[in-house]
């Protein structure tokens, strides 16, 4: 099997890529902005395991992207089996004070891009009658809150479309699976190493590689969703429930931290 993972330089990417290595003797196509590091990860896991890897360069968050990835997949002879779209970015900024830019980038990544990987391959993959599809979301679609406003609306979107394509594609053999992971010990956020460290001992974050096994494990299964640790669960009610003067109240805490 072949398998396409974005974002897959570092982080869940890198861990999604090692394990359909290791675990999977998957080929893998990795797609990521960052050039050497990716090379690097390409080389790295070929030599490990003893699989073919073809690392493209390529900035995601832009309209032409997914159909240039669909064409050098195409130009290296390779059939996807598996696509993982987990490249994302995180910013936390009121929407007046964020420049456009980064708003665009991030709604051309984690939704134009996206949807565009899903229709490209998935279309080849409901021809072929077998295929995995996937996508990252996020626990917070189940939130509001400000200064996550885009990424929360962006990762909502991708668990609304991933589950209904679910749908449209599994009677073609191809199974497609949304995963709304928490917090994950990653540099997504930008917290402190000792934050980050702490954050794990309290089970409040996930190693990216628990995270990325569990999350093949019930692709593999052809499951619809998944969503890794008991913490994420039991924290959904209290999500929907968020009084405002609560949020209002944090609001102002974070305000007061960035002044600091």
């Amino acid at each position: 099997m072949t398998a396409l993972v974005t974002g897959a330089s570092s982080g869940i990417g890198l861990q999604y890529a090692t394990i359909l290595a290791r675990d999977y003797a998957c080929d893998l196509l990795l797609v990521s902005n960052q050039q050497r590091e990716l090379e690097e990860s390409a080389q790295k896991i070929s030599q490990s395991f003893g699989v073919k890897t073809y690392p493209f360069f390529c900035d995601l968050a832009r309209q032409e992207a997914a159909r240039e990835v669909y064409d050098f997949a195409a130009d290296q002879g390779l059939t996807i089996d598996i696509l993982i779209n987990n490249a994302g970015f995180f910013f936390f900024n009121p929407l007046y004070e964020t420049p456009p830019e980064k708003v665009e980038s991030m709604v051309m990544l984690h939704v134009v891009t996206l949807t565009s990987l899903c229709r490209l391959f998935g279309a080849d993959m409901c021809q072929r009658g077998k295929g995995y599809i996937l996508n990252m979301s996020s626990l917070c679609k189940w939130m509001e809150f400000p200064g996550i406003q885009t990424y929360i609306a962006t990762k909502t979107y991708i668990y609304s479309f991933s589950k209904s394509i679910w749908y449209e594609m599994k009677p073609k053999g191809v199974s497609v699976t949304v995963v709304t992971p928490g917090a994950v010990d990653t540099g997504l956020y930008g917290l402190a190493p000792h934050l980050r460290r702490l954050a794990v001992r309290l089970g409040v974050s996930l190693p990216p590689e628990k995270l990325a096994a569990k999350a093949l494990r019930r692709m593999f299964k052809h499951k619809k969703t998944c969503m890794p640790g008991l913490i994420n669960h039991l924290s959904i009610p209290l999500f929907r429930h968020f009084p405002d003067w609560l949020v209002f109240r944090v609001m102002k805490r974070l305000s007061s931290f960035e002044k600091a």
